[in-house]
């Protein structure tokens, strides 16, 4: 166990650390992440709207459209809010201008996205002639499209600004005005590539990616479980070697998160079953099934230090039950720890693995719904659960099961454990 421990420290642990601190990777993963307000109070509005309450429901009935408006301007243009996220992140990091970078890879985004649609007449009293924008281009479905133009339009901006290919203004002037001075031949090079490469040489960006990388949406982040659990295996194997797990596969599958939750919230906005969503395995299919307590499912272990023999872990259970309700598991994962810690780390890993198991295959049997919605992480598993699946109640029974079958499997890693630390003591 010691050689294979070190065997990953050399080989496996610089790599993971190069990819979670690489500069565009880090901004992919703040770029998206600062989306989150938006989606959580976007998911809100979609909770309103289908609360299970027939009174209330009759009552809202005639304010649903007003209700809808509030989710389409969050996750329904998400990929539009990101690409400014990712831009003014990956500026920050060159120490540019974010507020100019953000403006101008927006602009790149919609001319390389959204093309304008010219409506000649009326169409059945619906809309009158002119020039539309269809919103769905602005989505989660273009969230690639969104990082390859934020990443892009960054690196033009810098290039042009480091061989001096700009307009400088005299000493004295402003910076918000000479920062506007100094992104106009920049701006006008961004448009000109984003517009030839999209209308001249009618290469769509957003299809393309879409066409590549859909093959590993489906294995990660879709309704495969081998890939559901390469994903819960990948988070947790890192977890053990002391590194953020969901931070180093944030930039790689974060993006595919996205788009299945915001995929599963429009067509359940639109009117289609909790239980015929399109993708099972969603991070908020992880976080309320799963991670109970936080990643590895450590609300268990919580609970049976809380109850040790041993003064040291006893003193942690009671500090870490706390956090651990609200799914903030650090002081569990480092305190006791079960970073590089063989003992502790097995169960972490495996308990995931099988209630993920469990989790998916009362999913496919249509006993619980999908993931239909998104909370703020801290809300405790059960209550999370129950409202994310458009209030369920074999939801919330699983998500007990499953906390059930983590006290199980760590049990006796836990009484290992304890053995020794009472010998230490």
């Amino acid at each position: 166990m010691d050689n294979f421990v070190n065997m990953l420290n050399a080989k496996v642990l610089p790599i993971a650390n190069k990819m979670g601190t690489q500069r565009h990777m880090t901004a992919i993963r703040k770029g998206i992440i600062s989306t989150l307000p938006l989606t959580i109070v976007g998911s809100f509005f979609t909770i309103i709207n289908n609360i299970p309450i027939e009174s209330v429901a009759n009552f809202l009935a005639p304010y649903k459209e007003i209700l809808d408006i509030p989710f389409r301007y969050t996750v329904g243009i998400l990929a539009l809010y990101a690409t400014f996220g990712i831009a003014s992140s990956l500026a920050e990091s060159y120490k540019l201008d974010k507020l100019t970078n953000g403006m101008l890879a927006v602009l790149a985004f919609l001319v390389s996205t959204a093309a304008p649609v010219h409506v000649l007449k009326n169409v059945n009293g619906v809309i009158d002639a002119g020039r539309y924008i269809n919103i769905a281009n602005l989505s989660a479905s273009s969230l690639f499209a969104s990082i390859v133009t934020g990443l892009l339009t960054v690196e033009i901006y810098r290039f042009l600004k480091n061989k001096n290919i700009t307009i400088k203004m005299p000493d004295g002037v402003p910076p918000e005005v000479s920062n506007s001075f100094v992104a106009l031949i920049p701006a006008a090079v961004i448009l000109f590539f984003f517009w030839i490469v999209r209308y001249i040489f009618d290469f769509d960006i957003a299809s393309f990616l879409s066409t590549i990388l859909m093959p590993l949406k489906g294995i990660l982040v879709g309704n495969s479980l081998f890939g559901g659990l390469l994903t819960i295996f990948l988070i947790t194997g890192f977890w053990t070697l002391g590194i953020h797990g969901a931070a180093i596969m944030d930039p790689i599958v974060r993006p595919f998160w996205e788009m299945s939750i915001a995929q599963n919230m429009s067509e359940f906005a639109g009117g289609t079953s909790a239980h015929h969503l399109s993708t099972i395995f969603t991070e908020q299919f992880l976080q309320w099934f799963i991670w109970i307590g936080g990643a590895g499912g450590t609300l268990a272990l919580v609970i049976l230090f809380m109850f040790s023999k041993s003064a040291y872990i006893k003193d942690l259970g009671k500090l870490a039950i706390l956090p651990g309700l609200f799914n903030i598991n650090e002081p569990i994962v480092f305190g006791a720890p079960i970073v590089m810690n063989p003992i502790l780390g097995i169960p972490f890993i495996v308990a995931p693995l099988v209630t993920g198991t469990l989790s998916y295959i009362l999913t496919i049997t249509g006993v619980v719904p999908m993931m239909m919605a998104r909370l703020p992480f801290t809300v405790p598993g059960p209550l999370g659960a129950f409202i994310s699946t458009n209030w369920s109640i074999p939801a919330l029974i699983l998500t007990c099961v499953n906390f059930l079958i983590d006290l199980a499997i760590y049990y006796p890693f836990f009484k290992v454990f304890e053995k020794q630390q009472l010998a230490k003591e």
